[in-house]
């Protein structure tokens, strides 16, 4: 079997079959009642999932090591790794939102991986001398799941900014020690009144509108109860995922340190991926605080997520444009 011929057609398969998938998605939240394009959207990004797992499955048999050492194999790895917790979520939530916000971005990098980048990166080469050892899966595999999972996150809590129209929505059961996920969503059934930030109040009715009304003369917009069903289904959502992310970012810097002492002779360099690496755990530390410590929900926690979002690409993608640092090496110098 060719494997150069096989990794030719995983990708630009997968590059088709992501470009397809958005647009079902699209198409699934246009219109809502069309049957079957929800369970076509779901199947094409688990298609495109299984062909980058065959793609990167293909690289580690022809190359003899794990295909993470380069740019064009870390982009169809943190692909791989946001199709897996976008079908998680998607599961968990059951909204076909998950995916409607995460397949053009898993496009986008597939595209650029496949179309942009010049063939002399895309193609295997041996190992640099400082990553033949068995940390480089260890460590670079769990920081990129990282990556995906804090992104996967910060697209639901971008998605719940526009879904809740920026209103300070109260919502219940979305941090640790308010119940579980369904038992803890709005009660719709019986009328009820909570309170919100700025003496505003969240009103709604069997049946009815959910009000947002303001102690000021000028009323906020009326959102259906669907919509704010769909508003904390994300954000419960979100803080899941970045929940199951921010560990996995602790463990891949514990263990890059460890084998930044075991390669340089000392474990914290303050090199510019370490220190952006840093600044990724801080933002979404201070998220995770808010939400558990502090009982932030909504739209606060949603905006420091977005935020994250940027902090998580430069410190994946930013500094090594720079082509400085001891992470340089097999990216884009």
């Amino acid at each position: 079997m060719d494997l150069v011929a096989l990794q030719n057609t995983l990708d630009n398969g997968a590059f088709a079959i992501l470009l397809v998938t958005t647009l079902l998605y699209w198409a699934g939240v246009a219109f809502p009642k069309v049957p079957g394009l929800a369970v076509l959207s779901t199947a094409g990004l688990a298609i495109g999932n299984l062909c980058i797992a065959g793609l990167l499955g293909a690289r580690w048999l022809e190359a003899g090591y794990f295909p993470i050492s380069n740019l064009y194999e870390s982009l169809f790895f943190l692909a791989w790794g946001l199709t897996t917790f976008a079908l998680f979520a998607e599961r968990m939530g059951e909204s076909r939102l998950v995916g409607a916000v995460t397949a053009p971005v898993v496009m986008c990098i597939a595209a650029f991986a496949t179309l942009t980048l010049p063939v002399g990166m895309q193609v295997s080469a041996p190992l640099v001398p400082a990553l033949k050892s068995n940390w480089l899966m260890m460590h670079v595999s769990v920081m990129m799941l990282s990556y995906a999972a804090l992104m996967v996150g910060s697209l639901l809590a971008i998605a719940f900014l526009v879904v809740s129209r920026g209103q300070p929505i109260h919502l219940k059961g979305s941090s640790v020690g308010t119940g579980g996920f369904r038992e803890g969503r709005l009660n719709h059934t019986a009328a009820q009144t909570d309170p919100l930030p700025g003496g505003a109040s969240f009103s709604s009715a069997s049946g009815g509108t959910a009000v947002l009304t303001p102690v000021a003369a000028k009323e906020a917009p009326t959102l259906s109860i669907q919509r704010l069903t769909l508003a904390e289904t994300l954000d419960n959502l979100s803080y899941r995922v970045i929940g199951l992310g921010f560990p996995l970012l602790t463990i891949g810097i514990i263990s890059g340190a460890v084998w930044a002492n075991e390669a340089w002779g000392a474990p914290w360099s303050w090199d510019p991926k370490e220190t952006w690496a840093l600044i990724t755990w801080l933002v979404f530390a201070a998220y995770l605080h808010a939400r558990i410590t502090r009982g932030w929900q909504g739209r606060r926690p949603a905006m420091l997520a977005t935020a994250g979002l940027g902090v998580v690409w430069v410190c994946y993608l930013g500094v090594n444009l720079l082509g400085k640092g001891l992470h340089s090496y097999g990216w884009f110098f």
